[in-house]
């Protein structure tokens, strides 16, 4: 991933940034604490993945070489291969859930190369003896047979064709063989995955897996630049150039994200946007990843002085990812108290999903008001298995969307597949109307939900609903906010970090907001060890009997000393068909 000339001139970078200069500093005060740690040991507390120590042994070996490339000192260099030594020493890298394996690769791969000069030939024997026994041996058994995750066109794609690619790159002069089958198969195998990015750049498993299998991705595209001055056209594959934005549009002005299926809210920390930014000319990118740098040794490694904000590349407000069928709508870049609504249809059989169809999450005013509760533990029995929809977090009434008829199971359709049918940005009203039908169709001919930004400020959310037999309906949203619910139960007011939100309900007539806990409904699965879900409230409305409605509530931001919106001030509802 870097030549002796890119660590050079890494070195002039470092000392003339000051900005790269503080990371180097950064690092080093990690790079300190693993001087006097232990070396990892093979551990697998679940039963299941070695995954935590893949990944610690990744990033000291990272953090180790880079301090030792830029600064000569042998210290680092001795803690980087006694933590190798430690791992080389392991009965395997655990291949029954490969992402271990391939990290583990990755990091043995980059503990060769960038320490090679000086690892002695009996250091790096162990290093390449390590790679290819634990490494490529259980890797080829799974080429040969075009089986598990080499056919895979989600994450465990790119991570294990990433990490083995690159340990391939780093033994190509000493295992010619071995490494060309299995750079090949890589090569092969790889754009199954890159095809999702088509065509403009999203991924159906949200933005935290869209980090992981961006980072392998592109360390591998990194590391055939490097080593073979190509990548094969694969950095030219439709989408790729464009997913840099991403993280961008999915990302609020609270630097939380829109984190549909197993993923959390927390930012979104690439270094691999600078690589990109360097490969497509996207000074944005660089925005992004230089405003939330943890950093990482990447960081350093890829870092390009050359960002510009998305205010000043002038980056639309909105934007609708095709495909992934996502809409993200925003009053403004680079403003913390802006307002942010993310909305999604998509594939309820995509990777890592929950039964989110029709879910959004909303910001304003410096607060998150309509949160997605995230992942569960991924230990629980069967979450990936048979007893995922059993788990509150992963169904639909653990989201903020309808669940129709909740006594069916499970609340969505599983196989689900919808689409946003309208999306519309204009200065003063920006919209999305999605098909939900699909994944209601047991009980519903026809659901529509839109969702409109007005004016900038004020959000308009409106579900249309035609049922095939009389039906219960429940509407949901999860808030951190204290709720307050007027008496006649047609508005509420949320509150939280000394600011408000005003939720107003149009309609129907005679419906009536109420508030409950985050938890299952009565006759709802409650398996033991799921999360308690604390200090989130749901708003909601419950209809029963139901042929043919339409539900419509406004959200408006209102400041601390405002007072709340007049009957006046309220929109006309029209049809989602005349929006």
């Amino acid at each position: 991933m870097a030549t002796s000339e890119d660590f050079t001139r890494l070195k002039q970078q470092v000392a003339g940034e000051t900005q790269l200069l503080q990371w180097q500093q950064k690092l080093t005060e990690q790079a300190k604490k693993t001087l006097d740690a232990s070396p990892s040991a093979y551990e697998i507390p679940d039963g299941l993945r070695l995954l935590a120590t893949s990944r610690r042994v990744l990033d000291r070996v990272y953090t180790l070489a880079l301090l030792f490339r830029l600064n000569g000192d042998k210290t680092y260099a001795e803690r980087a291969w006694k933590e190798l030594e430690a791992a080389a020493a392991f009965p395997d890298w655990n291949p029954k859930h490969f992402l271990d394996t391939a990290e583990m690769t990755h990091a043995f791969a980059i503990g060769y190369d960038w320490l090679f000069d000086f690892l002695s030939t009996e250091q790096r024997d162990v290093l390449q003896k390590a790679i290819v026994e634990k490494g490529f041996a259980p890797a080829l058994k799974i080429y040969r047979a075009h089986s598990s995750w080499s056919k895979a066109t989600h994450n465990w794609n790119q991570v294990c064709n990433g990490g083995l690619g690159i340990g391939a790159l780093a033994l190509a002069e000493v295992e010619r063989d071995q490494s060309a089958e299995i750079l090949r198969s890589a090569l092969e195998s790889l754009p199954l995955a890159m095809a999702e990015f088509a065509p403009y750049g999203a991924w159906n498993e949200g933005p935290g897996y869209w980090n992981y299998a961006t980072a392998y991705n592109v360390a591998l595209l990194a590391a055939l630049d490097t080593a073979l001055n190509t990548d094969f056209g694969l950095s030219q594959m439709t989408g790729f150039r464009d997913t840099g934005l991403f993280p961008l549009y999915l990302t609020g002005p609270l630097g939380r994200t829109f984190n549909y299926a197993d993923g959390g809210d927390r930012a979104i920390r690439a270094p691999q946007l600078f690589w990109m930014a360097r490969k497509f000319n996207q000074p944005v990118y660089a925005w992004y990843e230089q405003s939330v740098a943890a950093p990482a040794p990447q960081d350093l490694l890829w870092h390009t002085s050359t960002a510009r904000g998305p205010k000043e590349v002038n980056l639309p407000l909105d934007k609708y990812y095709r495909g992934t069928e996502a809409v993200t709508l925003r009053s403004g870049w680079e403003d913390p108290r802006a307002v942010f609504l993310a909305f999604k249809a998509g594939d309820n059989k995509a990777n890592h999903s929950h039964l989110d169809v029709g879910s959004f999450v909303l910001d304003a005013l410096g607060a998150r008001w309509a949160i997605d509760l995230g992942a569960d533990d991924y230990n629980l029995p069967g979450y990936f298995g048979e007893q995922r929809w059993n788990y509150y977090r992963l169904r639909a009434e653990g989201q903020n969307t309808l669940v129709i008829n909740p006594d069916s199971r499970p609340d969505q359709d599983t196989k689900a597949s919808t689409q946003i049918t309208r999306f519309d940005s204009k200065p003063q009203r920006a919209f999305a109307i999605a098909d939900l039908t699909p994944a209601y169709r047991t009980h519903a001919s026809n659901v529509k939900r839109g969702i409109a930004l007005l004016s900038r400020k004020d959000v308009l959310l409106q579900d249309e609903i035609q049922t095939r037999t009389p039906a219960e309906i429940w509407w949901f949203m999860h808030t951190p906010a204290a709720v307050k619910i007027d008496d006649d139960g047609q508005s509420a007011l949320l509150s939280q970090l000394g600011v408000n939100m005003q939720v107003k309900l149009l309609s129907p007539q005679g419906a009536r907001l109420e508030l409950r806990n985050a938890d299952p409904l009565p006759d709802s699965p409650k398996p033991e060890g799921q999360a308690r879900n604390e200090g989130i409230r749901k708003l909601a409305l419950h209809l029963t009997d139901v042929r043919d409605c339409r539900i419509a509530l406004v959200f408006k931001p209102v400041e601390a000393a405002e007072a709340p919106a007049s009957a006046e001030a309220l929109p006309s509802i029209q049809p989602l068909s005349d929006w």
